[in-house]
């Protein structure tokens, strides 16, 4: 792991053909991707930036992810909003389930933390209004 330079790299054994190296960006999008596919989330949390690209048409999946290389590991922070009535230990225990076997099956890494912040809940009400905005 080469923490200085934000690149991961993967062990291929002795007799690799090269060197396969992972940005953390890549990362970001497939925990990205893995945490939107459980069912109650309603979405991941962005910036103002991500808000305008996503407006423009450009689906940015790596938003309300944030992932950290240290000299132990990877640390991945999952930030989401939950729909109103769902088991919220629940919902963060298939994330962070979905996250790492995705991780795994992708890329052969296994994350050593995955944090689930849920930053606010998603009412009904609130649902109808966001598919009323995209119609516009």
């Amino acid at each position: 792991m080469a923490a200085e330079t934000n690149i991961l790299e993967m062990d291929q054994g002795s007799n690799s053909l090269g060197k396969v190296e992972i940005a953390p960006e890549v990362i970001e999008v497939i925990a990205g991707i893995a945490s939107s596919e459980v069912e109650g989330v309603a979405q991941m949390r962005g910036n103002f930036a991500s808000g305008v690209v996503e407006k423009l048409g450009k689906k940015n999946h790596g938003k309300g992810v944030k992932v950290e290389l240290t000299e132990t590991g990877i640390i991945v922070d999952v930030f989401c909003v939950m729909n109103f009535g769902v088991s919220i230990p629940n919902v963060a225990r298939q994330i962070q389930d979905n996250v790492r076997q995705a991780l795994l099956n992708m890329t052969a890494l296994d994350a050593n933390e995955v944090n689930i912040h849920v930053v606010g809940v998603l009412f009904e009400s609130q649902k109808q209004e966001a598919l009323i905005e995209e119609e516009m």
